[in-house]
């Protein structure tokens, strides 16, 4: 019998709240279960595993975050604002009442040296996506530069997500915002 859509929404909920709060290594699937309300049964059966449910979880936040980040692209005015877009989605997302400290996928990431490859793949979907968008909407201003200031950005974005753990960066995006500015003023 598969598992019904609330039940499964409940326990991708409290992985969420529970995992990016408190890591995922040292958060017990216990706690998860007690959370949501479920049985282990139900937990392995709609998930196979925990990490199964952790990939579940990054693939819905991955969803989420280009939601919002289409969101911010679509308001932009012209090119240069639709890159630098990522930064307004970052203080968008990150002002969501389920914000994490920081990125979930590089806490993940951080947390196993070698993930289990559902896990690496759900890392690997963000990064990819993260590249692959930034190179499209570097384009139109770098040309065939577009990949590597995408890296570059990747770079500011991920440096200014690492800062929000060191609690600097209480400005906002202000810094990442010049960083990434003169970088595309550079193309």
């Amino acid at each position: 019998m598969a598992t019904r859509d609330s039940t499964r929404t409940k326990l991708l909920d409290a992985a969420d709240e529970l995992l990016f709060t408190r890591g995922v290594v040292a958060t017990p699937v216990d706690a998860i279960l007690e959370r949501a309300g479920v049985s282990p049964a139900t937990l392995y059966r709609a998930f196979g595993s925990k990490e199964g449910l952790v990939a579940a979880v990054l693939d819905r936040r991955h969803r989420e975050w280009i939601a919002v980040w289409d969101a911010c692209v679509a308001r932009a005015t012209d090119d240069r604002g639709r890159l630098l877009a990522v930064l307004d989605a970052l203080d968008e997302f990150q002002r969501r009442p389920d914000a994490a400290r920081w990125c979930a996928f590089l806490g993940t990431a951080a947390e196993y040296a070698d993930p289990p490859a559902v896990l690496a793949a759900a890392i690997q979907q963000d990064s990819d996506s993260m590249r692959a968008r930034l190179t499209a909407l570097a384009e139109p201003l770098a040309g065939s530069g577009a990949p590597a200031l995408a890296d570059a950005l990747v770079l500011v974005v991920s440096g200014h997500l690492a800062l929000g753990l060191r609690g600097v960066g209480a400005d906002g995006t202000a810094v990442a915002r010049s960083v990434a500015e003169a970088l595309v003023s550079r193309t």
